[in-house]
């Protein structure tokens, strides 16, 4: 039994025991040589004559000590005392991201898209390294004084370029965050961790993780069986955008999950601007990732982007006040043929032909107000496209749905549909198609979540990077007044 006082490595005085895990226990020290705090952590005495791991706590040693990221935990050292391995870290003050939602409960929003942004930078470093890290849990990353997180305990990361370390059907991980693939006992995977980190923003958004059992692997089960639970009716002020990322890296399927993190980390910086234009404030963490992003975060206010620039634009406008010359603004829009969409934060809009724009009703009676269709893409918002009316909003038989879609004209990687209406309150998704118009939804590629649409909708469209020739918007359900009605689409890329 290790006691406190006692030296490891003729170097390290072990201070107190802050934590144990399954490989190992972790103690602060002091490192009297540069006089410091270090974090110890020694692989415990029963497990350390297994070959496999001891291999595998060396490794970790090996794997992190590659790594060279602010977000991730350091390795200073690592050796053997009297037969038991240990690794010295960086020690850092604070707490667990864990112990801070058990604290807080729902984390700020703008603060859990900072935190998960920062765990995905610190992913994406492991894996350029080729490391996955196979537990990423709030309980791995601790958050410094300075509010940054920072990334620990890769026990039992693994080299992608390493075989035979791990016995076939072997669950590595925490079930909570398991990806349904590493549930399986199937390859892992840099996507696994993307599945995993997606988790952990669920569970800072909501409070709590997704799933709960009685058995840990029940819970795992259900990482396989059960879609996650709507975040957006968990936490209905969140954005569609930051929802959609949610949804899209906790895909069970990989194919459908976004295949890198920095695919991820990038939507996540966007969400950021989203959110913070929809507040007009964000702190801490927040703050220092918009700031670093400069002008790439468009959709984030001037004034959190460019403190600077927009304090010598305030003084500039007082100026031209104070002097007695003063403007108004006005909110205009274009003529017949222009957008009157919301604005496409720095991107380009897609020309589409005046007939463009086809109604979709392949549950019915194949028509929907189809001479009406172009009236959704001319520009002018006074003229419409408009499901027919159901009473009570709701569909006849088997129906499901109905919709509009964009034909392109040849394959692009639209980012953006963006939505008029002066019905708010019916629920649509956006769907892609390469190639031909399917004959039923099922025959379409989800691009966005099911959302509540307003009056401006944007959706964001994550088509991983895939080329579609049309996008479908899909009603799936009618506002009170029983139809929907559609003022103006557009795409952007």
């Amino acid at each position: 039994m290790t006691v406190t006082g006692t030296f490891i490595g003729d170097r390290y005085r072990l201070d107190e025991k802050v934590g144990s895990g399954g490989m190992s226990t972790v103690y602060r020290a002091f490192d009297p040589t540069l006089e410091r705090w270090v974090a110890i952590k020694l692989m415990h005495r029963d497990i350390s004559s297994d070959p496999d791991q001891l291999e595998r706590f060396r490794r970790e040693a090996r794997a992190v000590a590659s790594l060279n990221h602010p977000h991730v935990v350091t390795v200073i050292d690592a050796g053997e005392d009297d037969g038991t391995p240990y690794i010295v870290l960086e020690y850092v003050e604070g707490e667990t991201l864990k112990d801070r939602i058990k604290r807080l409960g729902r984390l700020p929003v703008s603060d859990a898209v900072a935190y998960a942004i920062e765990v995905g930078r610190a992913l994406s470093s492991a894996h350029a390294n080729k490391l996955v890290h196979r537990d990423v849990k709030p309980q791995n990353v601790l958050i410094d004084p300075d509010g940054r997180a920072k990334v620990t305990d890769f026990g039992i990361a693994r080299s992608l370029e390493a075989h035979g370390l791990t016995a076939t059907g072997r669950v590595l991980g925490t079930t909570d965050y398991v990806s349904p693939e590493q549930a399986l006992g199937h390859d892992v995977t840099e996507q696994s961790d993307i599945y995993s980190l997606g988790i952990v923003l669920y569970e800072m958004l909501a409070g709590e993780a997704p799933f709960r059992a009685d058995t840990q692997v029940a819970v795992a089960m259900k990482h396989v069986r059960e879609p996650l639970p709507d975040v957006q009716r968990v936490r209905p002020e969140i954005s569609a955008a930051l929802a959609a990322v949610v949804e899209r890296a906790t895909a069970k399927e990989t194919r459908n999950r976004y295949a890198t993190v920095e695919e991820m980390v990038h939507d996540l910086e966007q969400v950021l601007g989203i959110e913070a234009a929809r507040t007009g404030e964000t702190t801490g963490e927040a703050t220092t990732i918009l700031r670093s992003l400069g002008d790439t975060a468009d959709f984030a206010p001037e004034r959190i982007r460019h403190p600077r620039r927009a304090l010598v634009a305030s003084i500039a406008a007082l100026a031209l006040v104070a002097g007695g010359i003063g403007f108004v603004a006005t909110r205009t829009e274009k003529g017949a043929g222009g957008s009157v969409t919301p604005g496409a934060g720095g991107l380009s809009e897609v020309n589409l032909a005046q007939d463009g724009a086809t109604d979709y009703d392949p549950e019915g009676d194949g028509e929907e107000y189809s001479v009406s269709a172009r009236n959704a893409i001319d520009g002018q918002r006074p003229t419409k496209w408009e499901t027919e009316t159901y009473t009570g909003g709701v569909w006849p038989g088997d129906k499901t749905g109905v919709g509009l879609y964009l034909d392109a004209d040849s394959p692009i990687q639209a980012r953006r549909l963006d939505l008029v209406t002066s019905t708010p309150g019916f629920k649509a998704a956006v769907y892609g198609s390469a190639n031909g118009v399917p004959a039923g939804i099922g025959g379409w590629t989800k691009l966005t979540p099911k959302v509540t649409v307003g009056e401006e909708q944007q959706f964001r469209l994550r088509t991983a990077r895939q080329r579609f020739r049309y996008y479908l918007v899909w009603i799936t359900e009618l506002p009170d007044r029983g139809k929907a009605e559609l003022l103006e689409l557009s795409l952007k890329k």
